[in-house]
């Protein structure tokens, strides 16, 4: 693996981390009536998934894996391969989905669900990192 590269988007996914432990307000209303902070956090989210693609991209192309169909496809076969459990997987699966929404405007976005993802689920962002940390160091 490039060390290099590896690094430069864990610091990336740490900051992505860091600005929506920051940024997202702890009550749903305030995340609903704060327009700023509904772009900080749905920007640093998106972002943290796309991170998170691009590293799980990278470690299955240094194991000679082949690139799965789709990005949510991406992290099951992190977990096929041994990298990351099976159950973080398929959290970081349905993180992309939230990703798509955000990005392609499929439909409104639910403010609550969003404050529950930065409420309970950014350490699966973390878990994934170590993950990968570990993975870098073998």
């Amino acid at each position: 693996m490039d060390r290099e590269v590896v690094e430069q988007k864990l610091e990336s996914l740490r900051r992505c981390v860091r600005r929506l432990e920051e940024r997202c307000p702890s009550d749903i209303e305030g995340l609903t009536n704060d327009l700023d902070a509904q772009d900080i956090v749905v920007l640093n989210l998106t972002r943290a998934v796309q991170v998170s693609v691009d590293l799980a991209s990278h470690v299955l192309v240094n194991l000679g894996e082949a690139a799965p169909d789709t990005m949510g496809e991406t992290f099951r076969a992190l977990a096929r391969a041994g990298v990351i459990p099976a159950d973080l997987a398929e959290r970081l699966r349905a993180a992309v989905g939230f990703r798509n929404l955000a990005v392609h405007t499929y439909r409104a976005i639910d403010w609550q669900i969003v404050h529950r993802i930065v409420r309970e689920r950014l350490g699966d962002f973390e878990a994934f990192a170590l993950a990968i940390v570990a993975r870098l160091g073998q």
